[in-house]
């Protein structure tokens, strides 16, 4: 395994453990050549290999890393660990897994993002969802947050007009 640092492959694992939910080893190491510590995750490659369509139809290997980036994004600067989304991140794969379906459509995908989002930061599943939901206007924006906040259907304009 080569150092993220300082790029040599002369480590050592200096703790290993699995996840919370048994789907990876998770290793602690540090580089003997710069002596910074980094963790790597040990997991299955996938036996069984999804194929994600996108929206226009077209298709792609499903790719963990890609999935784990665009939650990693929604939780900038939020108090959300690593590990959490790890975790959420292999729940997620799992379920794919575990439907039978080889091929799974971005909108599936989306839509356990969002759920596993939503139990870690509502921020976080906002910034998703208006990504993920193109919202159209404000409204629609206001009706989705509404939602989160446990509030009722959006009363009147929320367009930004004053109403006088």
């Amino acid at each position: 395994m080569r150092c993220p640092y300082c790029h040599q492959d002369d480590d050592r694992v200096i703790d290993s453990r699995a996840t919370d939910d048994g789907t990876a080893i998770r290793r602690r190491r540090v580089c003997n050549a710069c002596g910074k510590r980094f963790t790597t995750y040990e997991r299955v490659e996938g036996e069984e290999a999804l194929r994600v369509v996108k929206r226009d139809g077209r298709q792609q290997a499903f790719d963990r890393r890609k999935l784990l980036h665009g939650m990693q994004t929604a939780c900038e600067k939020r108090p959300v660990s690593s590990e959490a989304l790890e975790a959420a991140a292999n729940r997620i794969h799992h379920r794919l897994l575990s439907d039978g379906d080889r091929e799974v459509t971005t909108e599936h995908i989306g839509q356990f993002v969002m759920e596993e989002l939503r139990g870690l930061d509502q921020v976080a599943y906002v910034r998703f969802a208006s990504v993920y939901r193109q919202f159209k206007d404000l409204d629609e924006f206001m009706k989705e947050l509404r939602t989160v906040i446990g509030g009722g259907p959006v009363s009147g304009p929320v367009s930004g007009s004053d109403p006088t």
